[in-house]
Formats: C-alpha cells, structure tokens, sequence
C-alpha cells in the first residue's frame, strides 16, 4: 500500500510539471500574440494598405509552410509575423510617438476592418 502511495506521489508530480510545462508555454503564445497584435495597431494607425498587410500575412504563412523540428508552429507563426511585422518599412518612416499614438478606443489592440 505504501509503494502504491509513493507511485501515486510520482505520477502526480510528473502531472503537475507537465501542467507547469504548459502553463510556461502558453505565456509564451500570449506575450508573442500580444505583440503581433500591438504591431497591428500601429500599421493600422499609419493607414496601411490591405493589400501591403495582405502581402505580409502571405509571406509569413508561406515561409512557416514547412514546420522546422522542435518547434511549435504557432509559435512559429505568430515569431515570423512578429518578424515580419516589425520589418514593415511604414512602422520606420514615422516617428515612433505617432505610431504609438492613443486611440479613443476602450481596448486598443480591438482591430476594425
């Protein structure tokens, strides 16, 4: 009955850092998520066109077409749009105060079309 205890012991220990894993992982995703989503919001305060946006969504969907080993592809994603994004030449001609400019939004990564 002991043993049973101690491999009971084990196996929820083993559960919990698989949960932590995860936890660790999916904070991850939501910081890089909440990057793509603040470089959104500047494009569409600089006007940027739907087509230049449309392009860029192309090319990182394109170059994350063959997931690389050991990576999780929606990191992998949201890190190559991040990239992408950030390249934008629009983000670099502006000043960065009026990139960063407040919008009378109540949440300002809510993105209209």
């Amino acid at each position: 009955e002991l043993q049973q205890k101690v491999e009971e012991t084990e196996v929820l220990k083993m559960d919990l850092q698989m949960l932590e894993t995860e936890r660790v992982r999916l904070s991850l995703v939501e910081e890089k998520l909440m990057d793509v989503l603040q470089l959104l919001q500047q494009l569409r305060d600089l006007n940027i066109s739907k087509r230049a946006l449309g392009k860029i969504l192309l090319s990182t969907l394109e170059s994350c077409r063959d997931p690389q080993p050991g990576k999780a592809q929606l990191f992998e994603v949201l890190d190559t749009l991040q990239q992408e994004l950030t390249a934008c030449e629009l983000l670099h001609k502006q000043p960065v105060e009026q990139a960063q400019s407040p919008q009378s939004l109540s949440n300002p990564l809510v993105i209209s079309c």
